[in-house]
């Protein structure tokens, strides 16, 4: 049972990482419309690096997002941010909605 879309409020943009090229970053096709409940709040985050990072936004979305760290993510404010890590919520066999949580540079 995935995150219920009545919840989801918000559509935001992502455009996932592909990786460096000769000219920086390369990324996917923007994919526009996803729903995601976002919260822009200030908390401490993990990069993929390991380290502690201050993340200003939150998104919630479902499970099957595909949105590598270093994704280009544009909120409803208008605001292009920088996924830095994700988390996927998964209870097999719990009658709990499953989510992807991404928290923002």
């Amino acid at each position: 049972m995935n995150v219920p879309g009545w919840l989801l409020r918000h559509r935001v943009t992502v455009e996932p990482y592909e990786g460096d090229s000769a000219y920086g970053p390369a990324y996917g096709p923007p994919v526009p419309n996803v729903p995601a409940l976002v919260s822009e709040s200030v908390r401490t985050v993990r990069n993929k690096e390991g380290r502690e990072v201050t993340s200003t936004a939150l998104l919630v979305t479902a499970p099957d997002l595909h949105c590598p760290p270093e994704s280009r993510i544009t909120l409803p404010s208008g605001r292009v941010t920088k996924a830095l890590h994700i988390a996927r919520h998964t209870a097999p066999g719990l009658p709990v909605p499953q989510s992807a949580e991404v928290s923002c540079e």
